[in-house]
C-alpha cells in the first residue's frame, strides 16, 4: 500500500530530521501537504521526560481558527511521541509557514473527534488505512489559539 510507504518513510528519525530543517530553511513553502488539502506544520512542544523542546513536523487540517493534527503514527500499535507529550503540556507553538504561533493542544472526544477525524480523512485518506492496522484509538487534537502566537 502506498500509505503505508508513506506512512514508514514519514515517521522515520531521518526523515523528520531533515523535514524540519528543511521547513525552516523554505519558511514551509515546500509543495508536500497543500496538494493534499493539508498544511505542513511543525508542532514545538516540551518533552515530558526530557524538558527538552521538540520540533515535530505534522500535517493538519484547518478548522475554522485552529489546526487538527492525528496521532497515526502511521498505524503503528504505539502513539507518537508527541502525542504524550501534548498530553502532559499542552501549552505549545505551531510553525505555519515562517509564522509561530502559541496554541493549546486540546485531545477530542466522541462527535468532536468523529467530526474532526472525517475532515481529517477526507484531506489524506491513509488515515483510514493506519486505523485498520492499528487496535488502539488514534488520538486527535485540536491546536487552538492561546494568544498573541509570538515568542
Amino acid at each position: 500500500h502506498v500509505y503505508r510507504l508513506i506512512g514508514r518513510i514519514g515517521t522515520s528519525r531521518l526523515v523528520t530530521r531533515l523535514h524540519t530543517r528543511a521547513y525552516r530553511l523554505t519558511g514551509g513553502r515546500g509543495p508536500i501537504g497543500r496538494n493534499l488539502g493539508m498544511l505542513n506544520v511543525i508542532v514545538i512542544a516540551t518533552g515530558r521526560t526530557t524538558g527538552r523542546r521538540r520540533e515535530v513536523p505534522l500535517f493538519a487540517v484547518e478548522d475554522g481558527d485552529r489546526l487538527v493534527v492525528i496521532g497515526s503514527n502511521a498505524g503503528r500499535q504505539r502513539d507518537p511521541a508527541w502525542v504524550a507529550n501534548l498530553r502532559a503540556d499542552p501549552e505549545v507553538h505551531v510553525l505555519v509557514g515562517a509564522r509561530r504561533r502559541a496554541v493549546r493542544a486540546r485531545e477530542v472526544h466522541d462527535d468532536e473527534r468523529d467530526r474532526l477525524w472525517a475532515l481529517a480523512t477526507h484531506a489524506y485518506p491513509g488515515y483510514e488505512d493506519y486505523a485498520r492496522w492499528t487496535e488502539r484509538r488514534i488520538p486527535v487534537f485540536a491546536l487552538e489559539p492561546a494568544g498573541d502566537g509570538g515568542a
